[in-house]
């Protein structure tokens, strides 16, 4: 049965309970992960998950707290003995930063490295990123401070829809994206530039009709859980609750 697991719920500002938001999910034939922050190899392990499963990378967009990893999980894959390709996903922008960051590691120079390919696209609607017979992966792009996708994952098996806003301040995309799902992960950094508060996270939650609402990237530092929760409550009417690390959810 698919699963999703919460590897770090945190937002930009970790503690020692929570490492920055990053996400996996796995299938029958994939193993994806969303972002890459910290020892991503190490937090996949704690999870039960073997990293050599690896197949896909989604970056969200090019912020520290959510690409700053990538090199060394790319070297921790190489390490352990990869020789499957690894495919990467994001927008034109992310991609090409990444790609930098990796030449200032002078990586082609890696003896017997693994094939990496990165897949660009341009987004300006609900884009197909891939699918098989398990999983349909779609993107749009939302409003952070840096160009940012947010992404809608269908179970085909199940027809049961989980959305992630990622990192964004309220917009039309992100209704878009969680219209009618099962299941909406929601950035509650705050309300500030490019970022959302939980009351608006609520409200969004409310207007795109979706089952349940969790609460993601939010402040872990300061131990306002039961205020955040409480304040998405207050806007949504329906459950709430917060994403923590190791977290998982079956599909």
């Amino acid at each position: 049965m698919p699963r999703l697991i919460v590897l770090g719920a945190s937002n930009a500002l970790g503690s020692e309970r929570s490492a920055n938001t990053h996400l996996a999910l796995e299938t029958e034939q994939r193993l994806i992960l969303i972002d890459a922050v910290n020892d991503v190899v190490v937090r996949l392990r704690q999870a039960g998950v073997d990293p050599l499963r690896l197949t896909d990378l989604i970056l969200t967009h090019f912020h520290p707290d959510h690409v700053a990893g990538v090199p060394s999980l790319l070297m921790d894959l190489w390490l352990l003995g990869r020789t499957e390709p690894l495919h990467v996903y994001g927008l034109e922008d992310t991609l090409a930063r990444t790609q930098q960051m990796m030449t200032l590691f002078d990586w082609d120079s890696w003896p017997n490295f693994y094939p990496v390919y990165f897949h660009p696209f341009p987004v300006t609607e609900l884009t197909l990123l891939f699918s098989d017979d398990e999983i349909l992966v779609e993107a749009v792009q939302v409003k952070h401070m840096v160009p940012t996708i947010g992404l809608r994952v269908t179970f085909q098996q199940s027809d049961k829809v989980w959305a992630y806003s990622c990192d964004t301040e309220p917009c039309d995309a992100v209704l878009e994206l969680a219209g009618g799902a099962d299941v909406l992960f929601h950035e509650a950094a705050g309300p500030s530039f490019g970022h959302t508060s939980p009351a608006e996270a609520g409200a969004i939650a409310r207007r795109a009709e979706v089952g349940a609402l969790y609460l993601i990237h939010y402040d872990t530092f300061n131990d306002r859980d039961d205020e955040l929760k409480t304040e998405a409550e207050a806007t949504f009417g329906g459950p709430v609750h917060l994403a923590h690390d190791f977290m998982e959810l079956q599909f």
